[in-house]
């Protein structure tokens, strides 16, 4: 499996992904996943070989999204980044995909927060627990225009971030002390 930026091409792949993953993610249409790579601060694809395994489309305040989740954070966050969605095809659930596709959108993250909302109503007990075992803590919840309840999320990425500027200094420099953020 190879984790590289989601090419406008497989768009039609991806569309099909995502209305396969519904109601964990919104249904879209071919121009609003257009819309949404143009908008997008970072937006992955999970390949097997040349074949979309899944994907995922992140935010970062300022983006052209109306979305009432993403206006959530908005509201209540400044340095961070809002996973939108992220969908797989039903085959490759359960087998990492989901947790290689994090693990490289937190690499490619420059923010203090990482954030998405999992559904409460119709409840996704799947995606919480996962969520929870990789780091997110529940910061809200909200009842949406659209008659869910959704389970705001969020996980702090700057001690992940200061590690990473810790291993990367030389070995044969002596890295200062790192100060834990306030």
């Amino acid at each position: 499996m190879e984790i590289r930026l989601l090419a406008e091409s497989d768009l039609v792949d991806a569309c099909e992904i995502n209305n396969l993953s519904v109601p964990a993610v919104g249904e879209a249409d071919l121009a609003k996943m257009r819309h949404l790579l143009a908008e997008s601060l970072v937006a992955l694809g999970a390949y097997d070989g040349d074949d979309l395994a899944g994907f995922s489309i992140t935010f970062a305040p300022g983006a052209d999204y109306h979305s009432v989740n993403f206006r959530w954070f908005c509201e209540r966050y400044t340095d961070f980044a809002y996973l939108d969605r992220i969908a797989l095809l039903p085959s490759y659930q359960g087998r990492g995909v989901g947790a290689d596709l994090y693990a490289e959108l937190e690499r490619r993250l420059d923010v203090d927060w990482l954030t998405c909302e999992v559904n409460l109503r119709p409840r996704n007990d799947g995606s919480l627990r996962f969520h929870h075992r990789i780091g997110f803590v529940e910061v809200g919840q909200q009842e949406t225009d659209y008659g869910y309840l959704v389970s705001m999320l969020a996980k702090d990425l700057r001690i992940d971030a200061l590690r990473r500027r810790s291993t990367a200094t030389s070995p044969l420099s002596r890295p200062s002390p790192i100060e834990a953020p306030s």
